[in-house]
């Protein structure tokens, strides 16, 4: 039940709409206080009374019932109490019902969401620094998909530029197809590495490279073969790392798909009279929005990111007629989302209102910093790896006898890996840490984990339920199954803000008040007709928390 507004829906305040009033309603800082408060202060000058006289005018005309049990007026707030034993009734039966569908809705049924994200470089390495755009990316196209939403997930791939042109003149020079088919996108990496180093005391590479380039652009067989060996050569090594984080996509049109679709943009843009010339480059003048110049064509004719962005964006409308397409993207590029959204909108295109630039932080090790050029990069696969088999170690030496220890260290290694680039606000910059990600008792995936392998064990041991009465809650009891009832909002709130790290901290505090009733109360031990009612809400607490962590794309193991 969606508790704001059926207060709101009972409380009236003349000039004030039931939505206005349930934006107002929060949840106060002491359970003691109440489960719900709406403060009266900003009622103040409608009403024309003091917040506390308003507080208790409305607590006297407020009626109670079988959803909100009590109701008080403390020191200008309303405070609501719920009715513990129908609030209980309604979560479990809900979640017992429901299963893997609790939370789910078909608020987004008939609309479309395009997501960019991951958008790996052909030939480059996938590593560390990537984290953070391929799971905050695969984790909001199920959140969508969970609310009915039809989701697009497109790897906008980096398969055009001069540094094909680079890798055509290394490998030509120093390559071998054997050991690059052996090594994949490591040898690639290597050979990447060797170009700008042996380019640093033979600068005329850089032109040969250019002209290696062109040739891809002229359509020249032997290099559009070797261009199309190497992106088959990336894209079959980050396939590996996308199935273990089980993320999926729809396209992997990159920026080469769009070679022949963006003459028509300029075009346009020039038939709209937006172009400018600038020092021989082409522009779109953005001085008035307090931005700088959006460059369009280079002096030399050539395309940049804002050109191809621009007919990409014009592409999907075209194709998916999306009502929202997120670009999930580094901060550092949020003044490029910002020029060519504003030159979209220039155009006429009345859709650049539904692009969203979805902006994270970085993520580094404690090692510091990387940089492609110099080869001093970590590699996304090494750091999945190392998580592995350190969970299996740490697996191996808490339960010896466990079965199936690789498998669960498998779903151990990947969910920290994944947990810990969603945990906090996306827009955080984050310094990847092997111990943290992996602690049993912090707020980590393992915790989380080992809570669910917790209440199955639990369920593994009780006498098949037939069917349970709801008992009246104690305090353990209630606080958990508040928090149980708080997914179906807490997924909507993520899929609004784009913020999968609300569903993350969802998960440490459900765990956190199952294992305080864990250790409160008595399950198996209690008597009869109570063990009924927490075996009961021990598989709510389970099946919502498989719900939680699989759509962040976190395996549940049965055991740990």
């Amino acid at each position: 039940m969606d508790y704001k507004r059926y207060i709101a829906e009972r409380v009236c305040v003349e000039g004030l709409s039931a939505e206005e009033i349930a934006e107002a309603i929060a949840v106060p800082p002491d359970s003691s206080m109440g489960d719900f408060a709406l403060p009266c202060f900003r009622f103040a000058k409608v009403m024309r009374k003091s917040p506390v006289a308003i507080a208790e005018e409305l607590s006297k005309s407020y009626k109670t019932d079988e959803v909100i049990g009590e109701v008080s007026a403390v020191n200008g707030y309303l405070n609501f109490k719920v009715n513990k034993k129908g609030l209980a009734e309604e979560v479990l039966s809900r979640i017992l019902q429901e299963g893997a569908r609790y939370g789910a809705s078909e608020t987004g049924a008939g609309k479309t969401v395009c997501l960019d994200y991951s958008s790996v470089n052909i030939a480059k390495p996938f590593h560390i620094g990537h984290l953070s755009t391929t799971v905050l990316g695969g984790a909001l196209y199920r959140i969508f998909q969970f609310l009915g939403y039809k989701a697009v997930g497109i790897n906008h791939l980096g398969d055009y530029g001069t540094q094909f042109g680079k890798l055509i003149s290394a490998y030509t020079r120093w390559g071998k197809r054997e050991l690059v088919e052996q090594g994949g996108i490591r040898a690639l990496n290597e050979l990447y590495v060797r170009f700008h180093r042996e380019a640093e005391e033979n600068p005329a590479l850089d032109d040969e490279a250019r002209a290696y380039f062109k040739k891809i652009e002229e359509g020249d067989k032997e290099c559009l073969a070797l261009f199309e060996w190497f992106k088959e050569l990336t894209l079959k090594d980050v396939k590996i790392i996308y199935d273990l984080l089980d993320i999926k996509f729809d396209s992997y049109a990159g920026e080469s798909f769009y070679q022949d679709k963006m003459k028509p943009v300029v075009d346009e843009l020039r038939e709209k009279g937006l172009l400018k010339e600038s020092q021989g480059a082409q522009i779109v003048d953005l001085e008035e929005y307090g931005m700088p110049p959006c460059i369009i064509l280079k002096s030399d004719g050539s395309s940049l990111y804002a050109t191809r962005d621009m007919a990409a964006a014009i592409y999907r409308k075209q194709t998916y007629d999306f009502d929202k397409c997120l670009y999930v993207v580094a901060y550092q590029q949020n003044l490029h989302f910002k020029q060519f959204f504003k030159v979209l909108e220039l155009m006429g295109k009345d859709w650049a209102k539904d692009l969203v630039h979805v902006a994270y932080g970085m993520v580094s090790l404690e090692e510091g910093a990387m940089s492609t050029r110099k080869g001093n990069v970590v590699f996304l696969q090494d750091v999945i790896d190392q998580c592995i088999e350190k969970a299996y170690r740490i697996i191996d030496e808490k339960n010896p006898e466990l079965e199936n220890k690789r498998e669960v260290a498998k779903k151990v290694g990947v969910g920290a890996v994944v947990f810990g680039a969603l945990y906090n606000s996306k827009i955080k910059d984050i310094t990847f840490s092997y111990d943290k990600v992996l602690n049993f008792d912090g707020e980590t995936s393992v915790y989380v984990q080992y809570t669910c392998a917790r209440a199955a064990s639990v369920l593994s041991r009780a006498e098949k339920r037939s069917s349970f009465a709801v008992c009246l809650p104690c305090e353990q009891e209630f606080e958990l199954l508040k928090a149980l009832g708080d997914f179906p909002e807490t997924v909507r709130s993520a899929a609004e803000k784009y913020e999968p790290s609300y569903i993350a901290r969802y998960c440490v505090d459900v765990a956190q008040k199952f294992n305080k009733f864990y250790f409160d109360c008595k399950i198996l031990q209690a008597e009869e007709g109570v063990w009924e009612y927490r075996l009961a809400l021990t598989e709510a607490t389970l099946q919502t928390l498989k719900n939680a962590l699989s759509l962040l794309g976190i395996g549940v193991p049965e055991k740990m």
